[in-house]
């Protein structure tokens, strides 16, 4: 297909290609790609376009970044793939075991997998067969708050918004699962004793059938874009420790700095059963995702009268992805990442500063790497494109919310495009 025009390409893209949260064929036609160096992209027109989305908060490094591209030049010149079953290798060893260095303590075992939404898929039943293993089988369900977004298959998606979210389509046909209020919004807002009662009183109503409260920790991402004190966080480790629950945290969104801290789960100081990775793990240039958990959740698996967690995607632990991991998690360590943070942090703050003025625009709100400009009605999509890129920036906003996660490289002038933008956006949109 080398030397087709974009055009032509365009036209077998509206013809064959299935494009995410989109009908077939789809309503509007996608910006054709043809480069992507640093933090920004190339369209087939000659446009260059800053990315403020990090490819969907993954690509936290940039483009094309000489690090990442050594790693897996280097990988590919010894070994693309392996099968992971009764076989192993360097680059997924040493991954491991730079992952449990780097979370929260007492997480020693790692399940690597093909995406993010595969790792929630594997943290579920390894709750579920925990439980099993006990012969506590009545404990089936999970509970979670309002306001979430866990991915798009079965078990992920039955615990999304069942009502905000994309996936009311399914209700009768996912498991029902507890649901309590989303917590009060505000990173810095005081904790509320009314609220933590709720909950309290919820897992011990509802403890004998549930295997797992799961929850995004701090930032709940694609389902509201809301952020909440961490003390939630401290509460629900001490009441599902209390009730005999486990505790899932799914920082596939908030892993690897986005909110200012390394996980999530740091500002709370505190160690989920199970803790799920994605998205910035390989920085962006190949899928892969982990659910880790603690001795105590794989041993209980393992007294069960069957011993093993019969999970085995076939590029589980691919070593490309596994290379590409250690290099990005490499670039995290060498560098100064929460400076970075930091520093986008206070650029988003500055630049946002005026959207208070901007008719439309509800709430304004920043944390870490993250800017979010909430809307008082839903996104014109295509008025929404345009007027990013008719300011050079690429922004993907959804229902009401206009958002940048920007990747950590970019200067100060990059984040000033990106809140510029976003303006922009809440102005026409």
């Amino acid at each position: 297909m080398h030397g087709v025009r974009p055009d032509e390409l365009l036209a077998l893209d509206a013809r064959h290609v299935w494009h995410p949260y989109g009908a077939m064929p789809g309503k509007v036609a996608p910006l054709l790609v043809t480069e992507a160096a640093g933090v920004r992209l190339t369209l087939a027109d000659g446009r260059e376009l800053v990315d403020g989305m990090s490819s969907w908060w993954a690509a936290i490094h940039g483009y094309r970044h000489p690090v990442l591209d050594a790693a897996l030049t280097e990988q590919a010149g010894r070994m693309s793939h392996v099968m992971f079953g009764g076989l192993t290798h360097e680059p997924a060893i040493r991954l491991a075991r730079e992952l449990v260095d780097l979370t929260p303590d007492g997480l020693e075992h790692v399940f690597l997998c093909d995406s993010g939404s595969v790792s929630i898929e594997v943290a579920v039943k390894m709750c579920l067969q925990y439980w099993h293993s006990l012969g506590r089988r009545g404990k089936r369900k999970l509970l979670t708050w309002r306001g979430g977004y866990h991915g798009d298959t079965f078990h992920p998606m039955s615990v999304c918004d069942p009502d905000g979210g994309m996936h009311a389509l399914w209700r009768g046909t996912l498991p029902e699962q507890v649901f309590l209020p989303a917590p009060p919004a505000g990173f810095d807002a005081p904790v509320e004793q009314a609220y933590l009662d709720e909950l309290a009183a919820a897992v011990e109503r509802h403890a004998d059938e549930l295997a797992a409260v799961i929850v995004e920790p701090v930032v709940q991402g694609a389902g509201g874009m809301r952020f909440h004190n961490p003390g939630y966080l401290r509460a629900l480790r001490e009441i599902t420790e209390a009730a005999g629950v486990l505790l899932i945290f799914d920082e596939i969104a908030t892993g690897f700095g986005r909110t200012g801290a390394l996980f999530a789960a740091g500002h709370a100081g505190v160690t989920p059963d199970v803790l799920c990775l994605g998205k910035a793990l390989t920085g962006g240039y190949l899928t892969m995702a982990a659910a880790l958990c603690t001795p105590r959740v794989a041993d209980g698996i393992s007294q069960g009268e069957v011993p093993v967690l019969a999970h085995g995607p076939t590029f589980m632990g691919n070593p490309l992805a596994s290379s590409v991991a250690l290099a990005s998690i490499g670039l995290l360590r060498d560098r100064d990442w929460a400076a970075d943070v930091r520093r986008i942090e206070a650029a988003l703050i500055g630049g946002l500063g005026g959207a208070a003025t901007v008719d439309g625009v509800r709430d304004v709100r920043v944390l870490g790497a993250i800017g979010v400009l909430q809307l008082d009605h839903p996104v014109d999509m295509a008025a929404a494109t345009k007027a990013a890129t008719d300011c050079g920036v690429w922004l993907r906003p959804f229902r009401d919310l206009v958002y940048a996660m920007p990747p950590y490289v970019c200067e100060d002038a990059d984040v000033a495009a990106i809140a510029n933008a976003m303006l922009a956006v809440a102005a026409q949109a």
